[in-house]
């Protein structure tokens, strides 16, 4: 996004006329800045030559996942939900890896109908579920194993996956008996160590960190294992403050990684291929007086955008026009909720705003529909794809009327 004489502007197209044909709020998707994150990966990790699934539990539109699959990606999925629309994009089972704590009986069956890549159990008793259900199938089920490698990641509490106190992947002792079991069945067949940290991660040192942990592991499983699941976890700027993940650190450690282990290796990146290539158009329903800040009410609000409320999470909110007059008092965006957790961020020194002014939410491509509800009976916005310059329109609004 650039300003153009003052006017904001998405792949050369005025986001004010788009706010003024679908109304607000509603997504905006900038397919230009997908390719370019996707080429960004593929470039830096060119030497190790990953599979790379996208999670699509970061953005399930099927229009991105039918874009994503053209860039010869495969996918990350988390339920038997996630996979049917994975397929239905035309994602190739054999680059489908099945993730996820509590996979159902059914969720499984339906897996292993596909001949998904992977299926990577977290526990026990998903092991003995993903057997029996082969068994009962005559068929021999490629599964991986996820291990916790107690792995801080620094980053929030509430998105992070790889510590002990987690609730995801087994431990380093029930991980080598895990090994074994599978090592002795006769309906599966273990390919995949799978490790995940978290998100967010902005800093090489925990992946160095975890690679350690990942390489004495499989020292001690003595098992020659065919894929090395890394997860995904790559973080974005969401400050506008050049404060990125080095991506050719992190290649540099799995080279190091891969001289001692001949696998191949696994991302699972979400965030970092569709975080920053939406936008989140909104307009300014009030401005309220208060005492030391005025609130700015916005029409969009939690249910659009749960990230803030959920997390404490911050988005940078941009005018769709620039003027030099600044507010003599501090902003608070908050939306029309009636919660006090519909709040989006409190900032000095704005732009003086107006009633009926538009403004964009950056970087809303991960975890903003997909976390989207009908809370208050609010209906979902629409979203909208640029591509080439042009508009495509990939879900329309829902109506009130379909809700009640």
């Amino acid at each position: 996004m650039i300003y153009r004489k003052n006017k904001l502007t998405i792949d050369h197209l005025d986001i004010s006329k788009i706010a003024r044909k679908y109304k607000t709020p509603v997504y905006c998707y900038s397919l230009r800045k997908i390719k370019e994150n996707i080429q960004n990966i593929k470039t830096h990790f060119k030497n190790i030559n990953p599979l790379i699934c996208y999670a699509v539990k970061a953005n399930p539109n099927l229009g991105i996942l039918r874009e994503i699959k053209k860039n010869n990606l495969g996918a990350d999925v988390v339920s038997v939900g996630e996979l049917m629309k994975a397929l239905k994009a035309g994602i190739s089972p054999k680059k489908i890896v099945f993730s996820g704590v509590g996979k159902t009986f059914e969720e499984i069956e339906y897996a292993i109908n596909k001949n998904i890549l992977l299926i990577n159990a977290e526990s026990k008793s998903e092991i003995l579920q993903i057997e029996k259900i082969a068994k009962k199938k005559k068929k021999i089920v490629d599964v991986g194993i996820r291990l916790n490698p107690n792995t801080d990641a620094k980053t929030l509490s509430q998105i992070s996956t790889g510590k002990k106190e987690n609730k995801f992947g087994v431990n380093q002792k029930i991980f080598l008996q895990l090994v074994n079991i599978v090592k002795k069945s006769q309906s599966l067949n273990l390919k995949c160590l799978s490790v995940h940290i978290g998100s967010q991660i902005l800093s090489y040192k925990p992946y160095q960190k975890m690679l350690n942990v990942v390489n004495k592991i499989i020292k001690l499983s003595n098992y020659n294992f065919e894929y090395i699941d890394l997860g995904g976890g790559m973080g974005i700027d969401y400050n506008h403050d050049q404060s990125k993940l080095d991506f050719y650190k992190y290649s540099k450690e799995i080279k190091k990684f891969l001289k001692n282990n001949h696998c191949k290796i696994i991302f699972e990146p979400g965030r970092s291929i569709v975080g920053n290539s939406a936008i989140l158009i909104t307009k300014v329903i009030y401005i309220k007086e208060g005492f030391k800040k005025d609130f700015v009410i916005l029409d969009a609000a939690m249910n659009d955008l749960m990230r803030p409320a959920l997390y404490g999470a911050k988005h940078m909110i941009i005018p769709l026009s620039k003027i030099n007059r600044k507010s003599k008092k501090s902003y608070e965006f908050v939306g029309p909720i009636c919660e006090s957790t519909d709040t989006f961020s409190i900032v000095k020194n704005y732009q003086k705003l107006n009633e009926k002014d538009f403004l964009a939410i950056c970087d809303v491509g991960a975890y903003g529909v997909s976390l989207a509800s009908n809370y208050n009976i609010r209906p979902k916005p629409p979203e909208i794809l640029i591509k080439n310059s042009k508009i495509q329109v990939l879900n329309k609004r829902q109506k009130i009327s379909d809700l009640i």
